[in-house]
């Protein structure tokens, strides 16, 4: 029966994935089909990322009321009827009012699982469920493009995703009696919700939060803006520099999946710490001024190679960390910090780029996984008993 939910879970990731790469592939289209610039996408963008960290900091209020499973039914289905009004209307403004659903969705979801995880099954089984979501958020702007070149549109992309989720939906609600049951076996919910304020005041918490911030923001800026600094700081053509740019992604999806084998070995803390090394090398890969265009290639394959055990790692202690009673409010909260750090810190380069230059691109990523290291081991410091 373990076996079986299992695999109900690492479908759940999948569905996690597929919409959050839906936009990207779709707005090229989409934008002149609905009569807006094309950058208004980032409008849309940032009501999903609001919506999501509302519902992270939600989660587990909604997950003492409803339980993970039915909470991760009725999310996937409210993403279904999002990706459904997404097919179906013509209207800006009506996308705007369906992006909160849209969004509301995927941060229940997030939390409730890898909370469910983290507290249920071991360290492996975090690393390549996350490394299942780059497998969702890898596949379904293949499915978008095949719409669209088939004559589908992009409402035919939508639709698709949108019934996948449904078919994932009537899967857990009827795999529901097993999450319960796994439930029960670890008598591990508080009496009482420990909210926000309680959660923040727990020793180490707020410096965990400010890692999970960093490492977001270090991960969400290398990938948007990792070919336009090789093209315009680097010299090196369009093709390559996109190439290598979606190898970024490559290495931490094959960074998790490599992890899972070796996490219960090296166990949480030093994972995070080994991650941390391996970016650091490949940042410095990316900024030494060598003048040899391999070198920020290599790097940028290096430091997503190194980025990938840090998030699930940090997911997986954190019920030993800071107790298993309280771990599903403060992933909820890690959740809204990292996507925080997601939503907020990659304009915020783009604005600097434009106003001093993209070659302070390896150097704004240093600035934050420095920050991510120290706030790290003060967390382990301040969590370590003695």
């Amino acid at each position: 029966m373990t076996t079986l939910l299992l695999a109900i879970i690492y479908l759940s990731f999948i569905s996690l994935g597929l919409p959050d790469s839906l936009l990207g592939a779709a707005w090229p289209t989409m934008h002149l089909d609905i009569g807006v610039p094309l950058s208004w996408a980032g409008l849309l963008s940032m009501i999903i990322a609001f919506s999501t960290i509302i519902s992270s900091l939600m989660s587990d209020f909604l997950t003492r009321k409803l339980g993970t499973g039915v909470l991760t039914a009725v999310s996937v289905f409210v993403t279904a009827l999002a990706l459904i009004g997404f097919a179906t209307v013509d209207s800006f403004a009506l996308l705007c009012v369906i992006a909160v659903p849209y969004g509301i969705g995927a941060g229940s979801i997030d939390a409730a699982l890898n909370n469910y995880v983290a507290l249920h099954f071991a360290a492996r089984h975090m690393s390549w469920l996350h490394c299942f979501w780059g497998v969702g958020a890898s596949v379904s702007p293949y499915i978008m493009s095949w719409c669209i070149s088939s004559g589908k549109g992009w409402e035919g992309g939508y639709f698709s995703v949108s019934v996948i989720q449904i078919v994932l939906t009537v899967i857990i609600f009827i795999s529901l009696p097993l999450w319960k049951r796994k439930s029960a076996e670890k008598q591990d919910e508080p009496a009482n919700p420990l909210g926000i304020i309680g959660a923040i005041k727990i020793k180490g918490v707020p410096f965990i939060l400010l890692t999970f911030f960093c490492y977001c923001a270090l991960e969400s800026t290398a990938g948007l803006w990792a070919a336009s600094y090789l093209v315009n700081a680097k010299g090196i053509d369009a093709e390559t520099a996109a190439r290598f740019a979606s190898l970024f992604y490559l290495g931490i999806t094959g960074g998790r999946f490599i992890c899972g084998f070796i996490s219960e070995k090296l166990g949480d803390r030093k994972l995070i710490r080994l991650g941390s090394a391996i970016a650091l090398t490949g940042i410095a890969l990316i900024a030494l001024p060598l003048g040899v265009r391999e070198l920020p290639l290599a790097g940028l394959v290096v430091t997503g190679f190194g980025c990938a055990p840090i998030y699930p790692s940090i997911i997986h202690s954190t019920p030993f960390s800071f107790g298993k009673e309280n771990s599903q409010a403060i992933i909820g909260i890690q959740m809204a910090s990292a996507y925080t750090g997601t939503t907020f810190m990659p304009p915020v380069f783009g604005l600097l780029a434009e106003k001093i230059t993209a070659d302070i691109f390896p150097f704004f990523l240093l600035c934050f996984a420095v920050a991510m290291v120290l706030s790290h081991e003060i967390t382990v410091r301040k969590t370590t008993k003695a």
